[in-house]
């Protein structure tokens, strides 16, 4: 069975490797902790705390897990494929609503790094699609569950990159 990739910016990855670092350093000898103080008290088949810490155990592992995953699986997008001519992956977009004639500025990403309240919409959105291969000065007509949008894509822009990523060992 092949495994799904996970398409990720730079800064997605980092957060990513954050995340699996701070639960392998820190979370997991948390929950050892609470586990061996939760076994302390004696009969665990009635015991709150025990059971409270093998559930988040099983939290923290599994989330290592599917981490590890799509560390594993990600096409990182790399800042030369970033086009300024047309939207695609990994760029800001500024974006013009042609009815309120207010201006909205996202940066286009991949599912696992969609985020609409730090502005990050995925290429699977009704926006992110509807702009998607789309050049500066196109409008296009987004469908979305509240009805029809149109936009005006107004400037395309490359993120500014933090970081490069590790070479695979």
């Amino acid at each position: 069975m092949s495994e799904q990739e996970t398409i990720l910016t730079v800064e997605g990855l980092k957060k990513l490797e954050d995340e699996l670092e701070n639960l392998r350093a820190v979370k997991r000898h948390e929950v050892a902790e609470r586990l061996k103080v939760a076994i302390s008290y004696g009969d665990i088949s009635e015991n709150s705390e025990y059971d409270d810490a093998k559930n988040e155990q099983a939290f923290v592992e599994g989330r290592v897990i599917e981490l590890e995953k799509m560390i594993r699986n990600a096409q990182v997008i790399k800042s030369s494929s970033i086009s300024k001519d047309v939207v695609s992956l990994g760029c800001k977009v500024t974006v013009e609503d042609m009815e309120t004639k207010e201006k909205m500025e996202y940066t286009v990403v991949g599912t696992t790094e969609a985020d609409p309240f730090e502005a990050r919409i995925s290429n699977e959105s009704p926006v992110g699609r509807a702009i998607l291969g789309e050049k500066v000065g196109k409008k296009v007509q987004v469908s979305t569950p509240i009805g029809e949008l149109s936009y005006k894509i107004l400037e395309i822009n490359k993120p500014v990159s933090t970081r490069k990523r590790k070479a695979k060992e």
